[in-house]
């Protein structure tokens, strides 16, 4: 079955970027093979985002600069509680449908694995639903004081099973989970482990 991967990048401190969206803190040498980037690049085939991160995906284009590419570009899709924007940017999908409706949909259907690119509140809710099955969190060594969280704050329990550990030159670490078990809005209920 496809997996639903949060894969991600915090600052030391557990943040995914700065309270204005900022994530200049990113910004550094990467070491060779990025982290692995291509590896789990070709490994998925969808990307799914909330409205603010395809907001910033929209700056960066205005920009001037280029979304990247590649010979299998992934399907992109863009969950809002605000309407649509009447232009999208191409290859973009906005998606309509209850979370459980979709991703059952989603997961039906042939395919790799799906990025859940977030942000912090897409995460949140995602996994408030029990359809997150792994995180990849490459924490930065580096504090940033304050910022958006990697997963938007709500009372919720969700233990993780710790997967892998990876160092990498530079002192950023790769860390993969599975979720385990959750517990959608801290109400009691669990989820078996997706193989």
């Amino acid at each position: 079955m496809r997996k639903i991967i949060v894969y991600i990048a915090t600052s030391a401190d557990g943040f995914i970027a700065r309270k204005d969206g900022a994530v200049d803190w990113l910004d550094r040498p990467r070491p060779r093979g990025n982290y692995g980037m291509g590896e789990f690049w070709k490994s998925i085939d969808t990307i799914l985002f909330g409205r603010k991160t395809y907001d910033f995906v929209v700056q960066f284009v205005k920009q001037g600069k280029s979304i990247p590419k590649s010979k299998h570009e992934p399907k992109h899709y863009v969950f809002s509680r605000r309407r649509p924007p009447k232009k999208v940017l191409p290859g973009f999908e906005f998606a309509s449908e209850p979370i459980k409706e979709f991703v059952q949909r989603l997961r039906c259907e042939k395919g790799k694995d799906i990025w859940m690119m977030g942000g912090g509140g897409l995460i949140g809710s995602f996994l408030d639903e029990g359809e997150i099955d792994e995180f990849i969190i490459h924490v930065i060594p580096t504090f940033i004081g304050e910022g958006i969280p990697l997963v938007a704050p709500r009372h919720r329990t969700v233990p993780l099973k710790l997967l892998s550990v990876k160092k990498f030159s530079d002192g950023v670490v790769r860390l993969h989970y599975a979720v385990s078990e959750a517990q959608p809005s801290g109400r009691v209920g669990s989820r078996k482990l997706r193989a």
